[in-house]
């Protein structure tokens, strides 16, 4: 008989969880336990029978009030198996969260498709596969891209691989600050995650540099399960013009093309940046954020 415990986090073998998160046929980046204690939020999970699909669940108590949040660096997370998942399934471990935790505000990941009894809202990601050689994959750029890719070769940028993370950074805070406030706390916290996923050999950086030496355009791409994550950026206001980001991005896809593998865009409810991904020939890919509303009546309001 399947069996979907519920285990707080002193008492998760990490081996075992771990294991699950190598071998499941939806796994991700974000689930590992390493990844998660990096994160550094609190996370207790849900196993059916000796591991054989498990989910976290990251939560944060407010007021006397615990609920389950979607960790910042965390896109996707979900049930993971070594199976490819049913609804049911899926239904199944959302109804053994523990019912302590009386407000839930999730991302599934793309393996995942819950029951629509619940709030769901579909998020989007941009995906490209890697597997055609570049030339193939050129074809699919937008004109506009390759105008810029013109521009940035004109301009005599050079392509370094493997900077120090620490470089990007600071400029990766200045992007940051553009969307919402963030503070030298995250910043640190962004740091720590990155050293210890580099601590894995799961990451590989690269920076666009003018001739003069200045770093332009900059990312960190973490990887895991042939899947590569455009997920710390740092670009600097010069080159916008000269098309530095484009041909980072560009770069990264020259060196990785016609490998078994997809680079994650991740999603982006701004236009222009759902724009600029597609404009590499990315395609948009659906996951489902889930609601679940348990909190008293009487403040059940404030959280609609």
């Amino acid at each position: 008989m399947n069996r979907i415990r519920y285990i707080p986090h002193d008492q998760i073998d990490y081996q075992k969880w771990d294991h699950c998160i190598d071998n499941s046929s939806n796994g991700l980046i974000y689930a590992y336990s390493w990844y998660l204690n990096a994160c550094g939020v609190k996370w207790d999970g849900l196993v059916l029978n000796n591991y054989e699909a498990v989910m976290p669940l990251a939560w944060k108590k407010k007021y006397g009030i615990y609920y389950l949040f979607q960790p910042w660096l965390c896109a996707n997370l979900g049930v993971f198996s070594f199976h490819t998942l049913k609804e049911d399934e899926i239904n199944a471990f959302l109804e053994a969260v523990p019912k302590k935790f009386k407000y839930i505000d999730i991302s599934l990941n793309y393996g995942n498709i819950g029951d629509q009894k619940y709030s769901v809202t579909e998020r989007v990601s941009y995906l490209l596969s890697l597997q055609p050689d570049y030339e193939e994959l050129q074809q699919a750029y937008r004109t506009q891209l390759k105008r810029n890719l013109v521009k940035a070769k004109s301009a005599g940028l050079i392509i370094k691989w493997d900077i120090d993370i620490h470089t990007i950074f600071p400029l990766a805070k200045e992007i940051m600050q553009r969307v919402s406030p963030i503070s030298d706390q995250e910043v640190e916290r962004i740091i720590t995650l990155t050293e210890e996923v580099s601590k894995h050999k799961q990451t590989v950086t690269i920076g666009i540099y003018s001739p003069n030496n200045q770093l332009l355009a900059s990312a960190v791409f973490y990887h895991s399960h042939n899947r590569w994550y455009y997920l710390i950026v740092g670009n600097h206001p010069n080159g916008k013009t000269l098309g530095a980001s484009h041909y980072l991005i560009d770069s990264f896809i020259r060196r990785y093309a016609n490998t078994n593998s997809v680079l994650d865009f991740e999603g982006s409810d701004i236009r222009n940046i759902a724009y600029f991904y597609s404009s590499f020939g990315a395609a948009p890919i659906t996951y489902q954020a889930i609601k679940i509303n348990r909190l008293p009546k009487i403040i059940r309001w404030l959280k609609k």
